[in-house]
């Protein structure tokens, strides 16, 4: 009996966990859940509870979001409302015994973290604007005035730093993240605690301690960041590690120790794996690389928000890591013995951990996005939640099938999915789809546009390059060679396809990628004619362009082609030997270019470029532009934006295979 098919639509029914919490004794967890909510084109969200080894909605549905945990019965949630006061937040708390959410305080800062020290004592990282700094203290009063101002200026934008915009965030000139304490008696007294031009990147409460990392942003981002403490009691701030040698992220404290992961990007360039370091006062002491990855670089579109990779808890750091093609769960002691936890096929993409358990949230070949719980050796997994079990029900899911290939002297693989009731005597229209990054992965989990294309009868091909995650940094660091090595991988495995299965029809290839799997595909079409047409998402063309443009280009372009900066004949002639605009000539690929235009990771002129330098030869082409969309678009855009991506990409595929 045929099964029915997965549509594009389907999306629009798939639940999406998130922000996995524990109460602080463990006995709770709580998460988000989204939905798609068609009529708004946008996404809701309620708070789910495991209370008594049962999970299910605790919250109302809306824009609400989980903060963190007050006490062993409270949560701290955010609902936004349409009278909320602009640059404010809103906390409320939520009791597990239930009753509607209280009104807590409004800080006057949109908050980006906040953590408890004690009772009435908290720190938080809040948002302020350099050229007033001080506007956190101003009353309402003052403030709708401002904000009343502000619209008067709202149609023009002055930038005077870089980077100037942000994925995701928009303009950010001037704008930097400070770190306050928050005193909540029965008002709440703020002191701010980083000076005006300081950025926080991240921060840890241990004790009446607080360590963070950030640096000075003047005028120009910095490559490196440096560490800090804030003693609560005495007030003071103590540069814990000062000098501009190294890329800190992921603090955290085992007995009393403070650890960082940290790079100084010299051997491998800005992508280079972090080592774990101690970090003492004006010292940092090597102590383990770990040769991988410690978060989850598994590509997918079907996940939303995201939570922990990692949590430092009973003198064990328990953290994620990519590794070869799948997500796995690694734990660390004092002396930083790894214990492999967890590491089976499928991607996990947020976990948390209480004195026994773990939780997190993962995605198999054949089901979506799930919270397990497991003891804290990784005995007695079990699923805690059934929130897509129905939407999946008497669908067809295509199950990957390994194809290995040799390319140059890397041994590698990849996979297929097949048509429902593939027969080998008929012919087959394929589809290659290649990953953004390039240091991220592919891998067996569940992968919506991916299966709705084998439901519609096309073969689909992905395969993890040399460049991309799960390996050590030798194999991830393609620096110099984009376009040469990993193309070279592209089409070897391409042809280990077709060996594979001849009844694919050759002159019905069709190709598509983002981010960097869009610089692939406009690579692809510059330098051979093998495949019938192409869709480019999100792409680079021009690494000139990308580099004075990008909110990442300033460090990301010159690294990744090579040169060591942004200016001189070497290093621009460097910059733009990778970039496919260079090749266009000649180009007779029929080709689709999706792009957003607020995407400022690959600005929407790298995609104008090549489709003009098509356009102009008569190549067949079509510029898609979603407006009020970011990078993220295939994964996080509005319901409706991407369900049109999806058939845009979809129709382009059928108009010139079918």
């Amino acid at each position: 009996m045929n099964k029915k098919a997965i549509v594009i639509k389907d999306l629009l029914k798939f639940k999406y966990p998130e922000n996995l919490q524990y109460s602080p004794d463990g006995k709770y967890l709580a998460f988000q859940v989204a939905q798609a909510n068609e009529k708004k084109n946008d996404y809701e969200r309620t708070i789910w509870l495991r209370k008594d080894n049962d999970a299910k909605p605790f919250s109302e549905t809306g824009n609400v979001s989980l903060i963190n945990w007050d006490d062993n019965e409270t949560m701290v949630i955010t609902r936004k409302k349409e009278d909320d006061i602009p640059e404010t937040t809103t906390l409320y708390k939520l009791n597990v015994n239930g009753g509607e959410a209280q009104k807590w305080i409004t800080l006057p800062f949109g908050l980006s973290s906040i953590k408890k020290v004690q009772d009435n004592l908290y720190i938080a990282i809040g948002g302020i604007d350099v050229n007033d700094p001080d506007a956190y203290k101003d009353s309402d009063e003052v403030r709708k005035k401002k904000i009343e101002e502000k619209k008067k200026d709202a149609d023009y934008t002055i930038v005077d730093e870089v980077p100037y915009w942000f994925n995701g965030a928009g303009y950010i000139n001037k704008q930097r993240n400070a770190l306050f304490e928050l005193r909540i008696k029965e008002e709440v007294e703020i002191k701010r605690i980083t000076p005006k031009n300081f950025d926080v990147d991240e921060f840890i409460v241990e004790g009446k301690k607080v360590y963070y990392v950030g640096n000075t942003k003047d005028r120009r981002m910095q490559k490196y960041n440096k560490v800090y403490a804030y003693n609560t009691q005495s007030k003071k701030v103590e540069v814990v590690y000062g000098k501009s040698e190294y890329s800190f992220y992921g603090l955290f404290v085992l007995k009393g120790q403070l650890y960082a992961q940290a790079s100084d990007m010299k051997e491998y360039g800005v992508n280079e794996t972090a080592n774990f370091v101690k970090v003492g006062k004006n010292t940092v002491e090597f102590v383990l690389d770990p040769h991988r990855q410690l978060f989850s670089s598994i590509v997918g579109d079907t996940m939303l928000g995201g939570g922990k990779g990692g949590v430092a808890k009973e003198n064990a750091l328990y953290t994620l890591v990519t590794d070869e093609d799948h997500i796995g769960i690694w734990k660390y002691d004092t002396n930083f013995k790894k214990t492999t936890i967890y590491d089976e096929l499928g991607a996990v993409f947020f976990l948390d951990v209480s004195d026994k358990k773990i939780a997190f949230a993962k995605e198999t070949e054949n089901s979506l996005g799930e919270i397990y719980e497991m003891d804290l050796n990784g005995k007695n997994i079990k699923k805690i939640t059934n929130l897509n079990g129905d939407v999946l029900k008497d669908k067809y899911i295509a199950k990957p099938k390994t194809i290995h290939y040799t390319s140059g002297k890397e041994k590698l693989h990849g996979w297929v999915l097949l048509p429902d009731n593939f027969n080998p005597k008929k012919k087959y229209p394929a589809i290659l789809d290649v990953h953004g990054g390039p240091r991220c992965v592919y891998g067996t989990e569940f992968f919506h546009e991916m299966q709705v294309w084998a439901s519609k009868g096309y073969v689909v091909m992905f395969t993890n390059i040399r460049g991309s995650d799960g390996r050590d940094d030798e194999f991830a660091d393609i620096r110099g060679k984009y376009g040469e090595v990993d193309f070279e991988n592209l089409m070897d495995f391409t042809d280990a396809v077709l060996e594979k299965y001849p009844n694919i029809n050759k002159k019905k290839l069709c190709e598509t990628g983002g981010s960097y799997g869009g610089f692939m595909t406009n690579w692809i079409i510059t330098h051979t004619n093998r495949f019938c047409c192409a869709a480019s998402q999100r792409s680079i063309s021009n690494w000139i362009s990308m580099s004075f443009l990008s909110d990442i280009g300033l460090y990301f372009g010159p690294d990744q082609c090579g040169a060591d900066g942004l200016f001189g004949d070497k290093n621009i002639e460097k910059l733009w030997k990778h970039s496919p605009l260079k090749y266009a000539k000649g180009v007779k690929t029929p080709t689709l270019f999706i792009h957003s235009d607020e995407d400022y990771r690959c600005p929407l002129p790298e995609g104008m470029q090549m489709m003009q330098a098509l356009a102009i030869q008569n190549v067949e082409t079509r510029l898609v532009v979603f407006h009020g969309e970011n990078h993220e678009l295939s994964r996080s855009g509005k319901p409706l934006h991407r369900i049109k991506r999806l058939e845009e990409i979809t129709n382009w595929f059928d108009e010139h295979t079918k």
